[in-house]
């Protein structure tokens, strides 16, 4: 069912008009102007809601008295255009103004029936009335209607006021004008977009572009490729690899120095190697000018590495040789001169020994010896030792080219900044020792245990300085001579020296060699124990501790019997 019907109470007689739909009220600028005026008011007509009526010339109190149903009026013209221009109105509660929908003076939709009527049916034209019912009234004074046939005429009424009535409210003009603006404003924004989307795309192609141009002269060369030298070459030059090179610095490096023409010539040959992958950091020793790849391959040749030596740990300065076998044992200053040779197999320039030996005596503070060790190396009797355990066991690598003084100075630098991370300049307040002496004692520990007992050994050299009691070590009787031997003799151990502990009391006057960063640790935080006494019993190197000495005295004939103690001489 509709919901378009009479109201109740209105008149049955009354003619209903249906409205035109209203016509948004601003014309666009390019439409039409068009004439068209209101039927002429005429006092028959009556509005009702949305509904407009017509009152025939009936008396309404007739009941039973014959009547013209009313007809909904219908345009017989085609395509109708509905532009008027009004005068603008006040605006009520319902925001449409004095005219409503059902208004007299509303446009006129076309009738949606597809029947034709002979004349447009105005307000003030007259009626076409398709037939006529006998009237009937109800009780309840609801619409007459026929008895028994379908009320078609109403129906088809209702079907025509349903679609005359508008779809939306049409726009203010504020409201028009807004929606133009954003129109506009959108429209303006696509525009820009497309115009920002192409110049983006236009300036990506150019760049890949270049790349390509580029990047395809300089690895596949042609009339632009990078220089190149043809050879034979020139002098060796040292050059430094650095950690975290890549091969684009690496390149530019070895242009720099004059080994290559260029650095992309070298870059474009590394790229190619495989073996560019086991270069490591350190210094190497190039031909100049020569051609780039060439230079890879001297790069790459592990014969080319210089400057480069690993300490072992206890280590000493000078050379010492083995009692037992009379093998002589490298120190530090001859392996700093190995690797500092440079050239052709024999015309070889090398660092002397005597060089390092005479450097490494000289002023403290040009070797980089640290604050907290200067006034004990100050005072040791023989300057030819005072860098002795100042220079940590590893690897190290080191420019050649350099002066020995330059070397060493570099060499003890960063060894002190090593023995700082282990916190030996805080460390000692626990065990009574200044960081000098720290270093001393971990040297001592490095010569007298294997490594799973250092923590031990360390607390014997502790209990034995807190009782001044002589550490009576033979690694120190050994470190004055220059010689290796587990067992000394009486005669060697007789000698008075500012290192042997068993003419003299305490810990040696320097360290008797370069001790390992977990012998430093080991005196740092020594074991808890009330040792006094320990002694190396077999060949595998196990060591008995004990405080009795009678205990000792037996270990001692263990270490007898199983021939470690046995002197050489």
């Amino acid at each position: 069912m509709s919901n378009h019907r009479r109201p109740v109470g209105e008149r049955p007689e009354f003619q209903y008009v249906p409205r035109e739909p209203r016509r948004h009220r601003y014309l666009d600028e390019d439409d039409d102007q068009v004439d068209y005026a209101p039927p002429a008011e005429d006092d028959d007509v009556v509005t009702t809601g949305r509904h407009a009526v017509v009152y025939d010339d009936r008396h309404v109190d007739e009941p039973h008295a014959d009547y013209t149903e009313p007809v909904y009026e219908q345009s017989a013209y085609e395509n109708p255009v509905y532009e008027q221009p009004f005068d603008p109105e006040p605006v009520y509660e319902d925001g449409y103004g004095p005219r409503s929908y059902g208004d007299a003076h509303a446009y006129r939709a076309p009738a949606v029936d597809d029947r034709a009527y002979d004349e447009p049916a105005y307000a003030d034209e007259p009626v076409h009335v398709d037939e006529q019912y006998e009237a009937h009234t109800y009780p309840d004074d609801r619409y007459d209607t026929p008895p028994d046939e379908p009320d078609v005429a109403f129906a088809e009424a209702e079907t025509q006021i349903i679609a005359a009535i508008p779809e939306e409210i049409p726009p203010t003009r504020a409201h028009a004008r807004t929606q133009a603006r954003r129109r506009k404003q959108a429209k303006g924004r696509a525009r820009r977009g497309k115009l920002f989307g192409a110049l983006a795309a236009a300036t990506v192609l150019i760049v890949l572009v270049g790349i390509v141009f580029v990047g395809g002269k300089m690895f596949f060369g042609g009339p632009d490729a990078p220089a190149d030298y043809a050879g034979p070459g020139g002098p060796e030059v040292v050059v430094q690899v650095h950690p975290g090179d890549t091969a684009e610095e690496i390149a530019s490096t070895l242009a720099e120095r004059d080994v290559v023409a260029s650095g992309s010539a070298f870059f474009n040959a590394a790229v190619q190697s495989n073996a560019m992958n086991s270069v490591q950091p350190g210094f190497y020793s190039l031909s100049t000018q020569i051609p780039a790849d060439d230079a890879v391959q001297e790069l790459v040749d592990p014969a080319s590495r210089v400057g480069q030596m690993i300490i072992s740990e206890g280590r000493q300065l000078h050379d010492t040789t083995d009692v037992q076998t009379g093998a002589k044992k490298k120190g530090i200053y001859t392996l700093i001169s190995e690797a500092s040779c440079i050239g052709e197999a024999g015309q070889e320039q090398c660092i002397g020994y005597d060089d390092l030996n005479a450097a490494g005596a000289g002023d403290l503070s040009a070797l980089g010896v640290p604050d907290w060790a200067k006034d004990a190396v100050a005072g040791v009797p023989d300057r030819d030792r005072q860098l002795e355990g100042l220079i940590a066991a590893g690897s190290w690598d080191f420019d050649p080219t350099a002066g020995p003084a330059a070397i060493l100075q570099r060499l003890v630098t960063e060894s002190s900044a090593s023995y700082e991370k282990t916190g030996i300049l805080t460390a000692g307040n626990q065990v009574g020792l200044t960081p000098y002496k720290m270093l001393i004692a971990a040297s001592l520990v490095e010569r007298e245990a294997m490594p799973d007992d250092f923590s031990k050994v360390a607390r014997v050299i502790l209990n034995r300085l807190a009782v001044n009691q002589a550490l009576q070590f033979d690694s120190t009787v050994n470190y004055a001579l220059d010689t290796t031997e587990l067992a000394t003799t009486d005669a060697d151990r007789a000698q008075v020296t500012p290192w042997n502990t068993y003419a003299s009391p305490g810990l040696p006057a320097t360290p008797i060699s370069s001790p390992s960063i977990g012998a430093l640790q080991a005196v740092e935080q020594p074991a808890p124990g009330d040792w006094i006494y320990f002694v190396t019993v077999d060949s595998k190197g196990t060591t008995l501790f004990t405080k009795s000495y009678d205990e000792h005295l037996a270990n001692i004939d263990q270490a007898l019997n199983n021939g470690i103690l046995n002197s050489g001489r």
